[in-house]
């Protein structure tokens, strides 16, 4: 059966697939795949832009690996199944009155694939989901299990909370969660050059701040979020408001003017002005899970790159004046969003407070020149991919992006010297296993 991704990227058709329920099943299922010379990978949700989780050997599948071991509300730390999704993480966490410190803007990801690729939300003070992590298990290569902590096998956690699969298929995470809170949310629109003259005050001002801007436009549309208390008297978007603004204009009317402007490309800037005009200003607060994630339903292809905090605007304008002086037809927005630094040897944000910039465009419309532009300004102002984002850089050029990246090849070298965990992708951005068969 040929499997393929959320964006329709990458597919493949497995010689196996396998869908455990334990990590003995696991750890079984990488013996025998390593017996038949097959490589073996644990896919997640699908929503990778990358061919992270293409297995043509053995495809694990995450669909029974999703239970909840331990939760300790006074400590906060919460020690579940790695395959579990987000969105049935979320309210599970709810029940305790616990929630994650920071969500991205979906929440249909599993838990490990959101750890693996370095998925992330947006505020100044708060790092990646996989800043959240205190413990894994992983079952390596030879079929053994172990654990992982910030004192127990600490080169390995601090390598493989950013790790793609590479150094062994995660089985449990425990996370570092924090009392229940609400958002206070306030979704306005505002003058690109406005924004982009105050940015650092909009961040500093906000609990979390992110912004889209549409190429063809000169307006940005904003997000501010404030964090509250569990107990605060929530007054959520009402299901009218959120019908229209998320389902009928960013959803289904979005899909419908898009396909037209496939046909007729020279229609996209006025398709874009109009989409910026019609959604409106909304103010609401909810539980945190109900605000940050979004419905997203319009097929596109995403690359995302952390820049320096400082290279943000000057790259954002030279994309601008880009986009003004050719006939580009850009159909999706930026999204712009800041994450704080870490020590996780290939998190894009590691040592470094970073603006992450991603770029889109529908599926159906030809992508390759725009982001082609995209990586080149963004590349040049220091940025690093995403590892869950489309980009073209192999293991040459992203050894000269992250400081830790010998040290994570090495780790992996040791680990899995044959590759059974390798694919096409990982063999890219990595470099081939020392022992790996020819293909």
């Amino acid at each position: 059966m040929t499997w393929q991704n959320w964006a329709g990227t990458e597919r493949v058709t497995p010689a196996r697939v396998v869908t455990p329920a334990t990590t003995d099943e696991v750890a079984a299922a990488v013996k025998e795949a390593s017996r038949d010379r097959l490589k073996v990978r644990m896919i997640g949700s699908g929503h990778s832009f990358t061919g992270a989780a293409v297995a043509p050997g053995v495809q694990l599948r995450p669909d029974r690996l999703d239970g909840v071991h331990a939760v300790d509300r006074e400590s906060g730390l919460v020690t579940v199944d790695a395959g579990i999704p987000l969105h049935r993480l979320n309210p599970l966490l709810a029940g305790h009155g616990l929630a994650m410190e920071i969500l991205g803007d979906i929440d249909r990801q599993t838990l490990a694939g959101a750890i693996s690729t370095g998925t992330h939300g947006s505020g100044a003070a708060f790092g990646s989901i996989s800043t959240q992590v205190r413990g894994l298990e992983l079952v390596l290569a030879d079929g053994s299990v172990v654990q992982c902590s910030a004192t127990e096998r600490p080169e390995l956690f601090e390598a493989a909370r950013v790790s793609f699969g590479a150094l062994g298929v995660i089985t449990k995470v425990t996370l570092q969660c924090v009392p229940l809170y609400a958002l206070r949310a306030v979704d306005a629109a505002a003058p690109l050059e406005e924004v982009l003259d105050g940015v650092d005050e909009l961040v500093a001002g906000n609990d979390h701040f992110e912004f889209f801007w549409f190429p063809h436009t000169t307006t940005a549309l904003t997000r501010r979020f404030q964090r509250l208390p569990g107990d605060t008297e929530l007054h959520p978007m009402s299901r009218f408001a959120r019908t229209v603004d998320d389902r009928i204009v960013t959803n289904i009317g979005f899909e419908a003017m898009l396909r037209v402007g496939t046909r007729f490309p020279r229609l996209v800037p006025g398709i874009t002005r109009f989409v910026t005009t019609a959604i409106s200003a909304r103010d609401f607060t909810d539980l945190a899970p109900h605000v940050f994630a979004s419905e997203r339903n319009v097929r596109f292809r995403e690359g995302e790159y952390f820049v320096p905090r400082d290279a943000l605007v000057p790259a954002l304008r030279e994309l601008k004046r880009w986009v003004d002086t050719h006939d580009e037809a850009v159909s999706f927005p930026f999204e712009v969003r800041f994450v704080r630094h870490d020590d996780i040897w290939l998190s894009p944000a590691y040592e470094r407070d970073s603006a992450v910039v991603a770029f889109h465009q529908y599926h159906r419309m030809p992508h390759e020149r725009w982001f082609g532009v995209c990586e080149e300004v963004l590349g040049a102002a220091g940025g690093r991919p995403h590892w869950g984002k489309m980009h073209r850089l192999d293991a040459s050029g992203l050894r000269e992006v992250y400081p830790r990246f010998d040290d994570f090849v090495a780790l992996r070298d040791r680990l899995d010297p044959t590759g059974v965990f390798a694919n096409p992708y990982l063999d890219r951005v990595l470099g081939p296993a020392p022992e790996a068969a020819p293909r």
